[in-house]
């Protein structure tokens, strides 16, 4: 599914957008895999609908990137590979294994351009709030990579979190979604209950079965 017709809907069961982000390719587990990013319009629809981006930006957004389809395509190649390189380095870290120093270069390079952008704005009152700059590149559009700048963010600070222990790939065959666990016991097994959960379910109900009947 494309920019054309629908918006693409997505599903939230990550935690944290970065998790979200590494579930924009589901069954990952599998021999066949689906990507739900295939196409710049399908990385503004996740970043609006994970409350990342406004509606005005969205909309700015889309406009340039019909203008600059070039640019629009290379940034969805970054947005692959940011989201693959977060991928590697949280199964790494989930495995206990050796750290993937490439993926985590490349999200470090992300996250330097990101945080570049990153400001203190002031809010009515004595308030201040982090805010990302709304401003073009050079004086043209709006930067196309701006819905990738809150992701590089929030892996960065996941992994220097002692919640990265909480991180886990749900127990579903084939799924490979990520999410993180914060039920009191650590417990949480699936991405979600009523899909993976259910179907695992029934699998080992059928093979407890199996088992008895032989």
């Amino acid at each position: 599914m494309g920019s054309v017709g629908r918006e693409r809907i997505f599903k939230f069961k990550g935690g944290v957008p970065c998790l979200d982000f590494v579930n924009t390719l589901a069954w990952r587990l599998t021999d066949r895999p689906v990507e739900y990013l295939g196409s710049y319009e399908d990385v503004l629809a996740w970043g609006r609908q994970a409350d990342l981006l406004a509606p005005d930006e969205t909309e700015a957004l889309s406009g340039w990137a019909a203008t600059v389809p070039e640019e629009a395509g290379d940034t969805l190649s970054r947005a692959v590979a940011l989201r693959e390189a977060i991928h590697r380095v949280f199964s790494a870290t989930i495995a206990g294994e050796p750290q993937d120093e490439g993926a985590l270069s490349a999200l470090n390079r992300e996250l330097s351009g990101a945080l570049s952008r990153l400001r203190v704005a002031h809010e009515a009152g004595e308030v201040y709030v982090w805010a990302w700059e709304r401003g073009g590149d050079d004086g043209g559009g709006p930067a196309l990579d701006r819905p990738l700048w809150p992701v590089a963010r929030s892996a960065a600070e996941l992994l220097t979190s002692p919640k990265r222990g909480r991180v886990k790939v749900c127990a579903g065959e084939g799924c490979g979604w990520m999410f993180l666990d914060e039920s009191r016991n650590a417990s949480r097994r699936w991405c979600d209950s009523r899909s993976c959960g259910n179907r695992e379910r029934v699998r080992e109900y059928l093979a407890r079965k199996r088992a008895s009947d032989s």
